[in-house]
């Protein structure tokens, strides 16, 4: 079985307990010495297997291969895909069948991680995401006032739009950001903005 490491929380001692969002399920399993090893790591693609001893216990997470990708030795790329992925983990973590949409949200960037800028990735995957679950807003009415908003527009948690006089936040051109949202790309958007897009989306998916 094949899946992404999405979250590994300190057990006792040296153990983990380590979560695996696969293209089924979220799979929750202990890794006896998780800390020891390094491919028990937030980000990392692997094969594994769940071995499950009694449905008393949590099942065991065995026989892992890392299935690399050329980029993981870029220090900066993978700091970003790690916070990206732990905010999914946190926007996933009560959820135990995301539906395979998620994981192959993943699988696609990861592959492509390299390409350019990662934080234009990661708020590309998250506007992917926000379509994908009805979440993404076109910027035409402020969330605050209900009012038609004019050329500048600002955007809050979750990518919501609203007047720039409704909320503390940072502002943008309404029609590049609405192209945006319509291409779910950042081709035309500029580095600061995208930079602005990305810190928004660390508040919380």
């Amino acid at each position: 079985m094949q899946g992404f490491i999405i979250d590994v929380k300190r057990a006792r001692s040296e153990d983990s307990i380590v979560s695996i969002l696969t293209s089924q399920k979220m799979e929750v399993l202990y890794r006896f010495y998780g800390a020891r090893h390094s491919i028990v790591t937030t980000g990392y693609k692997i094969d594994f297997e769940s071995e499950t001893d009694s449905p008393r216990f949590m099942p065991k997470l065995r026989n892992i291969t890392h299935l690399g990708f050329p980029w993981l030795a870029e220090f900066e790329r993978m700091r970003v895909w790690q916070n990206f992925v732990a905010l999914l983990y946190r926007h996933l973590k009560d959820v135990e069948l995301p539906g395979s949409f998620y994981y192959n949200m993943l699988d696609h960037y990861a592959s492509i991680w390299h390409l350019q800028n990662p934080k234009r990735s990661a708020v590309e995957a998250y506007l992917h995401l926000l379509k994908e679950e009805g979440r993404l807003h076109p910027p035409d009415r402020c969330f605050a006032c209900g009012e038609i908003l004019d050329k500048k527009v600002s955007l809050i948690r979750a990518y919501l739009p609203a007047h720039p006089k409704c909320a503390i936040s940072a502002i943008y051109d309404k029609s590049a950001i609405q192209r945006a949202f319509e291409t779910l790309s950042t081709i035309e958007l500029e580095d600061e903005e995208v930079e602005r897009l990305w810190l928004t989306m660390t508040e919380g998916m």
